[in-house]
C-alpha cells in the first residue's frame, strides 16, 4: 500500500498508519507506552497532534515505511 502524506491531514495520516499495524487505538496506544485509547484517539480526532517521533516508531515496530521524495 501507498499513501501520499501530501493528500492528507496530519491525524488522517496517523489513523491510516495505525490501521496498517491492525491495532485498535487501546492497543497501539498500549504498543507506545501510553496509557488507554486516548493518546491515539484524541490524535485520529484531532484534538491532539503527535510528535513526528512517534510516526517514525509505529512505522520501524510494525514494518511500514516512510519515504520522503523529492518531485522533478
Amino acid at each position: 500500500m501507498r499513501l501520499v502524506a501530501n493528500e492528507y491531514e496530519p491525524k488522517d495520516v496517523f489513523r491510516i498508519a495505525r490501521e496498517w499495524t491492525n491495532l485498535t487505538q487501546a492497543e497501539l496506544g498500549k504498543s507506545m507506552g501510553k496509557k488507554g485509547r486516548a493518546w491515539a484517539k484524541n490524535i485520529e480526532s484531532g484534538r491532539s497532534r503527535y510528535f513526528f517521533e512517534d510516526l517514525l516508531k509505529i512505522a520501524k515496530k510494525n514494518n511500514i515505511k516512510i519515504i520522503l521524495e523529492k518531485e522533478k
